[in-house]
């Protein structure tokens, strides 16, 4: 029986190298994706503003609003929790992201790394790990405090559950690859923090979070429907919220394919700004 190593070697030198480059850039990606996970984890402060402030946000203002989102049956709060879900999502894909890079541009760390043997690919794996990592415990998270204090459903069937998780991952992954590419915009880490918070703020009143979509200024619907937080929020009322609440919405459907080919779109006009633009050295390094 013809084992793979033997397989490889009778193919000669260059499939050997793209053997060893391949298992040498998965080792380098795994080792990565470790140092980022403890790296976040540790670091209290940082935990506590991506992961617990959309929590706090959930319990403030769930406590706060009160009746039925007119012209459904729904409880508004319901609507609120699904919102807060993709708020969440975003929070930890694009700001947390946005910000961790800016520092570690101004710092030198991201050129030290690319000056060293780890393929360059592997640092990118690292962060994208790392947010679908903490993108899951915050979407647990939040749930979790939705069905427990503001009486959210939980998906009643396996279509919505699956719907749930590609909405999450291609959204995560949507914002990830906008948070690389907006970081290059970003001068130094000292102005990290306000310049990435300022679109995520405006975003989050005009995308449907924290009122009804519908009952937005047109001009508000328009801006927002660019942008991949409108969508995800969309995406998860329809996992949680009944059937008939889609005739509140713009289109009077969830319009799920829509919302696929968007996040899509985000994905790949995203991942092309981040190979225009990504920069390994910061302004201030020598």
């Amino acid at each position: 029986m013809t084992t793979p190593d033997a397989a490889v070697a009778r193919k000669g030198p260059a499939a050997r190298t793209a053997t060893g480059r391949g298992s040498g850039l998965w080792r380098a990606s795994m080792a990565r994706s470790s140092v980022e996970l403890k790296s976040f984890f540790r670091n209290k402060q940082s935990l506590f503003f991506t992961l617990l402030l959309p929590v706090v946000l959930l319990l403030v203002l769930g406590s706060i609003f009160s009746g039925t989102v007119p012209g459904t049956h729904t409880d508004f709060k319901q609507t609120f929790v699904a919102g807060i879900i993709a708020c969440g999502i975003m929070s930890v894909s694009f700001n947390g992201l946005a910000i961790n890079i800016a520092i570690e541009r101004d710092t030198g760390m991201i050129r030290r790394l690319a000056s060293s043997p780890m393929p360059k690919t592997a640092y990118f794996v690292g962060k994208i790990v790392r947010v679908v990592v903490t993108g899951i415990l915050e979407a647990v998270i939040l749930l979790a405090v939705g069905v427990s204090l503001f009486h959210l459903p939980l998906p009643a069937t396996t279509e919505h559950w699956v719907t749930f998780l590609w909405v999450l991952l291609l959204g995560a992954m949507a914002c990830s690859l906008l948070a690389v590419a907006f970081s290059s915009v970003i001068p130094n880490a000292r102005s990290a923090a306000a310049i990435v918070t300022l679109p995520f703020l405006v975003l989050q009143f005009i995308s449907g979070v924290f009122f009804p979509y519908s009952q937005l200024p047109a001009w508000m619907q328009t801006i927002a429907a660019f942008f991949p937080l409108k969508w995800m929020t969309q995406g998860l009322r329809s996992v949680f919220l009944p059937a008939d609440f889609a005739v509140v919405e713009p289109a009077g459907t969830w319009e799920l394919g829509r919302t696929a080919a968007v996040l899509g779109a985000w994905c790949v006009a995203s991942l092309l700004l981040t190979l225009l633009s990504f920069r390994w050295r910061g302004a201030n390094v020598k």
